[in-house]
């Protein structure tokens, strides 16, 4: 199974390495000073602030880890603004993590932070952003654009922000979507001492690059989107640093073996797919890459079938099946190479908004398992209490990605507030 997972946590309430950490202090500082600016300007602020608590029931396998609980903190405000007759807006949103144990996961980050100029004949959006492709449960084969906040979860979910330029036209046969993606955004990884993290620590200090130009080459994209019918079309091509990088084992300065991320320059065409029943979402992903050793193919799809109204009540209840297929082969090894999802999905239709996410990713070929959990309940008008869970269960020592996390399995409690 894949390192990105499957388809996502007191008389001193704040623990000291959090109060300490120069990096958080700094994150905080510019946050205060940025809102501070931005109050100036007239538009509507809105956002999260939390609190996240992890715990670890099994001994970490590495001496640095050597913690059973996890705390962070977090806060996601969102600024928006609209002139010019609704026809220009401003977004954004910061993102700031503080984290007690692990000094990569506290950071800080502008998820998005665009303007938009909207006319009859085409959308003009420009500055930072997140966009997500897809429509599969268990993985996000299409999603290409931004870069994985990986320190976040294992769910591959979490995106940092990408400086783009995109100019959208809307026809009668499709919208139309072009891209110019300046700036690349490293992948982030957990440090030495941070749970969920590989058997090898990654040297983030010394990443490679296929491209000369390093993190200022200058990617391209272009994507065409349509409904027909009951049917969504989504198709892509895209040229540029890999957001997917290789893991290459080296030895540091101080001659530790360490993983050095490598970025190759690569080709990938996606296509996604929606087909909607009375009852059944049909969903499947597929690509194509090449510039990452030889040219491949891989494929998830599956659907979702939902039970409304299960027991004469108001709650649904849908049975998620998909299959994951990776056709690399020992020449370049991936965990989802033949794997199965089994999942139910949960909604209780009530004022609480309770919800709850139950699947299982399974190795076909070893057996391994990866199990989530993710259910959330509102609590009041402004706060919503999540429970999250990951699960890892047979991780054979030839799955690269998921054997440093074996004992990492976890439960997750967030409380959220909203304003």
């Amino acid at each position: 199974m894949k390192q990105n997972g499957f388809v996502q946590h007191a008389a001193n309430p704040v623990p000291p390495s959090i109060t300490s950490s120069a990096a958080g202090g700094q994150c905080a500082i510019g946050l205060l000073l940025l809102l501070t600016c931005v109050r100036c300007f007239a538009g509507e602020w809105s956002g999260s602030a939390g609190a996240e608590l992890r715990l670890f029931p099994e001994d970490a396998a590495f001496s640095a880890q050597d913690h059973h609980s996890n705390l962070s903190l977090v806060i996601e405000p969102e600024y928006y603004r609209q002139w010019d007759g609704g026809d220009q807006s401003l977004s954004f949103s910061p993102f700031l993590r503080l984290d007690q144990h692990d000094d990569q996961r506290t950071h800080f980050d502008i998820r998005e932070l665009s303007w938009l100029k909207v006319t009859d004949d085409w959308e003009l959006r420009l500055g930072i952003r997140q966009l997500f492709w897809g429509v599969t449960e268990s993985q996000h084969l299409v999603d290409i654009v931004n870069q994985t906040d990986f320190v976040e979860d294992i769910d591959d979910e979490d995106k940092l922000g990408q400086p783009m330029l995109n100019l959208s036209f809307a026809r009668p046969w499709g919208i139309l979507d072009l891209f110019v993606l300046p700036g690349f955004r490293e992948r982030t990884f957990p440090g030495r001492d941070g749970r969920l993290r590989f058997s090898l620590p990654v040297d983030t200090d010394r990443p490679i690059y296929e491209s000369g130009a390093e993190e200022r080459h200058v990617d391209a994209a272009v994507r065409w989107f349509r409904t027909l019918g009951d049917l969504d079309i989504g198709l892509y091509h895209f040229y540029g640093t890999s957001r997917d990088p290789l893991l290459i084992p080296t030895l540091d300065n101080d001659g530790t073996l360490v993983l050095r991320p490598r970025y190759d320059l690569i080709n990938q065409t996606g296509l996604d797919l929606q087909l909607t029943g009375a009852n059944t979402l049909w969903k499947a992903e597929a690509i194509t890459r090449n510039g990452q050793g030889d040219r491949y193919f891989a494929f998830t799809g599956g659907f979702e079938y939902t039970f409304v109204g299960i027991g004469d009540s108001s709650a649904d209840l849908g049975v998620l099946f998909e299959y994951l297929f990776d056709d690399r082969g020992e020449s370049a090894p991936t965990p989802f190479d033949d794997d199965l999802f089994f999942g139910l999905r949960l909604g209780l239709n009530d004022v609480s908004s309770s919800e709850l996410l139950v699947g299982t990713i399974i190795d076909r070929e070893t057996g391994a398992r990866l199990t989530n959990v993710e259910g959330s309940r509102r609590l009041a008008p402004d706060y919503r209490l999540s429970l999250i869970g990951r699960f890892f269960s047979d991780v054979p020592n030839e799955d690269q990605s998921l054997y440093g996390m074996r004992r990492d399995s976890f439960i997750s409690l967030q409380l959220t507030r909203y304003f």
